[in-house]
C-alpha cells in the first residue's frame, strides 16, 4: 500500500442500497430539470415516473408532494453547479461569490431556465423557507443591532447580491461569472462593513 494511502472508515462508504437510493433520487431530480427544459408545465409525480421508469410509488416515497419534488430539483441544480454553490451558513460562505457565479456559468442553460421560467420560479420558491433561514443565519452578526424590519431588509439585499444578478448582468452587460463575482463580492463587503459601522442606526440614516 502506498505511504500516502488513507484508510476510509467503512461507515463513510455508502452501502449498495444507499447508493441505489441516491442514484434514483438524482434520476428523479434530473428528470424534473429536463422536463422544465422541455417546456413542460406538468411537473408532477406521474410524469416523472413515466419518463424515468421509476415507479410512481417510489417517486412518492422519496418526495411526498410536488413541493418536495421541486425542492429536490432545486438542490440538484446547485449540486450540478458545484460543491460550493450552497445556501450560506456564515459570512465566509456569503463572501464566496466566485464559487456561486462560476458555478452558474458552468450550468448556464439550466441556470437561465431556473431564473426565467415559471417552472424555475416554482423550483426556487419550494425552498423559500430554507433559503431565508440560511441567509438569516449567515448575516445574523452583521445585522444584529438593526431594528426590524431593517434586519430583514438588509438580509434580503445581501441574499440578492449573493445569487440573483447573474442573469441580468450576463444578458444586459455581457459579463461572465468571474466579473459578476468580483463586483458582487465588492458590494457584499461594502454592505457588511457599513452594517457594522452604522452600529444599529436604521438603514435610511
Amino acid at each position: 500500500m502506498p505511504d500516502h494511502a488513507v484508510d476510509v472508515p467503512s461507515s463513510a462508504i455508502p452501502s449498495p442500497r444507499n447508493r441505489k437510493k441516491e442514484v434514483a433520487r438524482n434520476r428523479i431530480a434530473d428528470a424534473v430539470i429536463q422536463l422544465m427544459a422541455d417546456g413542460r408545465t406538468d411537473l408532477n409525480h406521474d410524469v416523472v415516473a413515466e419518463v424515468t421508469g421509476i415507479s410512481r410509488r417510489t417517486v412518492y416515497r422519496y418526495y411526498a408532494d410536488r413541493e418536495q419534488l421541486l425542492a429536490a430539483a432545486s438542490t440538484r441544480v446547485r449540486e450540478l453547479a458545484g460543491s460550493r454553490v450552497i445556501f450560506p451558513d456564515n459570512e465566509e460562505d456569503l463572501r464566496d461569490t466566485r464559487s456561486i457565479y462560476l458555478g452558474l456559468d458552468r450550468i448556464a442553460p439550466i441556470a437561465t431556465l431556473v431564473r426565467s421560467t415559471p417552472q424555475g420560479r416554482a423550483m426556487r420558491m419550494a425552498q423559500k423557507a430554507d433559503r431565508q433561514q440560511s441567509y438569516r443565519a449567515a448575516t445574523a452578526d452583521a445585522v444584529r443591532k438593526l431594528p426590524e424590519p431593517d434586519r430583514t431588509l438588509a438580509t434580503a439585499m445581501l441574499q440578492v447580491l449573493h445569487t440573483t444578478p447573474w442573469l441580468e448582468m450576463r444578458d444586459h452587460w455581457d459579463l461572465d461569472g468571474e466579473q459578476i463575482a468580483r463586483v458582487t463580492g465588492w458590494a457584499i463587503r461594502v454592505l457588511l462593513a457599513d452594517l457594522r459601522a452604522r452600529d444599529g442606526k436604521p438603514l435610511d440614516q
